[in-house]
Parts: C-alpha cells; structure tokens; sequence
C-alpha cells in the first residue's frame, strides 16, 4: 500500500529543497523537517495502520535520501554504535526520520560541529549528547557547551551511576563549563559520591578542593631533582601523588572506597586509578589478585620481577638516589597495579550493592585504604 496522495506529495515537495535533517513524531504522526530556513512540518494522514505506515513514510524518505527504494532495512543492519559509518554518509543519515540512524551519526569518528548540530535537533537524549562529547570537533565547537548544559541539568534523573559518571567526566572538559557550576558539581558529590570519579577521570590534577602536601613532598623532590629533569616516570609520579594535588586525588579516591554505591562504581574507579598510574607502563604486570598485587610490587622493587629493562633502570635509579622513599614507591606501586580485574574474584560470585558489596569488597579495598594511608604520611 502506497502512501496518500496528499502524503506523497507534500513528502517529495520538502524532499525537493534543502532539507538538514528530519525526525518523526510517531506519536503524532508528525514529520518534522530542519533546514537553513526553519523548521517545517507535515501531518500525516495514514491510510492504515500508524505502525505500517511510518514504516512507508521511512522507506520512501530513504529511497529519495540514499537512492535505493526499500533500502532502509539494508542500511540498518550495517549501522552500528562503534563509529563505524561513513563519513560521507553521515548527512543522509540524518534525513532518514530513524532514531538508530541519528545514533550511528553521533558515533561517527567524522561527526563535525554543524552535523552535531542538526543531528541535536533530531533527537535529543544524554547517550546521544554523552556520545558527541566525546568527539573533539563537536567538544572545541558551538554544540559543546550547549550538550554540556543538558548533561549537567539531566544529572538528577540519570539513575545508572556509569552514565553519571560518564556524564560529569564528559563536561568537565576544558570550556565546557565555568568554575561556578564546577564547584556545584564537587558540592553535590558528597551526598553522590559517584560523581567523584568523574572528577577523578577528568581533573585528576585539578579538583575543586586541595589538600595540603604530604610533608615528605619539598625534600622527596629536592633529592629526585635530577630523576625530574631527566623525565623518569616513576620519580614524577612519586612527586604527583605527594603534592597538594597528588593527595587530594588520593583523599577522593578514599571517599569513594569509603561508601561506593554499586559495582559499576568500583569498576570505573579502577579505571580513574588505571589511568592516573599510566604513565608507569605497567599494564602488562595487572593482576587479579590484591595480596599477589602487593607481592609483585616488592618484587618490582627489588629487580625481580620487571621484564622491561627502561622501566627496570628507572624504578632502581629512584630507589637508588632516594631509598628513604622506599615505602612511598611501594604503595604508589600497588595503586599503579589495580585494574578491572583485582574485582573479579568478589564481582563474579555476586551482584550484590551497597552495604553487602562494600563487605564482600573489604579485601580488596583495605589493602588499598593502607597504600593510601602510606602515602598520607612522611
């Protein structure tokens, strides 16, 4: 069954001009067009059922856009949510009316800030927002701060603490907001305290309260003067973790530890200290056991264990110019160590949240709350 006469030719007159985008209102029965002009609309006037028909409606918007009549099904199967769609195809996506193909635009690699623009207007969710700002283009660009905005505004209704977490990472991106609403944020994460790891994942060096240094910093810099000069990676580790920054990052992370409300936000704590220690290299050596974890760490130390020669000269060299330090680099060596998979051993047996996590984790999170510890202390 063919589209109503009437339907058809309004379809093919907006078809006809330079149309951006569309989207669809199933609900109802709404086209709505986005062009340089405005935006116009068509009411559809269905001849049989709605589901049916808009099923008409998108096989004849992709037979004008992509030039294949009944091609919309072929194309869905191929657009996928890893960024995968051509680059040149990206704007035809977004005059097909179909949600998932907005999503595949989003996804893009080559999304641009005008394609991120336009594909806004066509559906507008935090996945989709999340998605874009992930993208440099559209982060540097006009849409950045407006897909920041929403994020932040929607932050109260996102109930899964990944997209949380995701979502305050995302927008504390340089620009995005001001120090105001930043601070906001940092307020509102001591009552949800999965919004901390998104500022341990974003501004791992810069978060909104300092504390003060470990006493050790000025002396322990003094002696690894040279190793600093010289770019040895474990010496300005060190150096980070026991400055001002250095431990408000590790004060954060013990609040997380202290209370974390659900698995998913252990799992991206994991990530926030995975990558805060990348700069060691050491990801090769990840466990899945805490107290084997501790033991590697003492064996890195004493030359036993490393199969990387560079990496192996540099922690010795720290060690050798600075052995005061020594319990220093140990627990800075066990953070560097945990990963995903040191919760595996807990998380595999049991999905439990809140209170019966936290007990079920406490041999994982105390050896970690005494690398903390050690590294709070002179």
């Amino acid at each position: 069954m063919d589209l109503t006469p009437e339907d058809a030719l309004r379809i093919n007159v907006l078809l006809a001009g330079p149309v951006e985008a569309i989207r669809i209102d199933e609900s109802r029965m709404t086209i709505h067009a986005l062009s340089g002009k405005g935006e116009a609309k068509i009411q559809l006037n269905p001849n049989c059922r709605d589901e049916s028909y808009l099923r008409r409606v998108r096989e004849t918007l992709s037979s004008h856009v992509l030039g294949s009549p009944g091609g919309y099904p072929v194309f869905l199967k191929r657009w996928t949510r890893m960024g995968q769609a051509r680059d040149e195809i990206l704007e035809s996506l977004l005059k097909l009316g179909e949600p998932e193909a907005v999503v595949a635009v989003v996804n893009a690699s080559g999304i641009t800030d005008e394609l991120a623009r336009r594909a806004w207007w066509a559906s507008q969710t935090a996945e989709n927002a999340r998605c874009m700002l992930r993208q440099e283009a559209v982060v540097r660009g006009a849409m950045g701060p407006v897909l920041a905005e929403f994020l932040v505004e929607f932050l109260p209704f996102e109930e899964e603490a990944c997209n949380q977490i995701a979502s305050i990472s995302l927008v504390l991106q340089q620009g995005l907001i001001d120090a105001a609403e930043r601070t906001r944020l940092w307020e509102k994460a001591r009552h949800k305290n999965a919004y901390f790891v998104g500022f341990l994942q974003a501004l791992p060096d810069e978060l909104p309260e300092q504390k003060a240094a470990n006493p050790a910093w000025a002396s322990s810099c003094e002696r690894l003067a040279g190793l600093l000069e010289d770019g040895n990676p474990f010496a300005i580790q060190l150096c980070r973790l026991l400055s001002p920054a250095g431990q408000s990052y590790l004060a954060s992370v013990e609040t997380v530890l202290k209370k974390p409300a659900n698995q998913d936000v252990m799992v991206e704590l994991m990530h926030a200290l995975d990558s805060h220690a990348a700069s060691l290299s050491l990801g090769e050596y990840k466990l899945g056991d805490i107290d084997d974890i501790v033991r590697l760490a003492a064996a890195l130390m004493a030359g036993e264990a490393a199969t990387d020669a560079g990496m192996m000269q540099s922690l010795q060299r720290l060690l050798q110019v600075h052995p005061e330090s020594a319990r220093h680099v140990h627990a800075m060596l066990v953070l560097a160590l945990l990963g995903e998979a040191v919760l595996n051993p807990v998380f595999s047996k049991t999905d439990a949240i809140g209170t019966v996590m936290r007990k079920k984790l406490k041999p994982v999170t105390e050896p970690i709350h005494e690398q903390i510890t050690i590294l709070g202390n002179p």
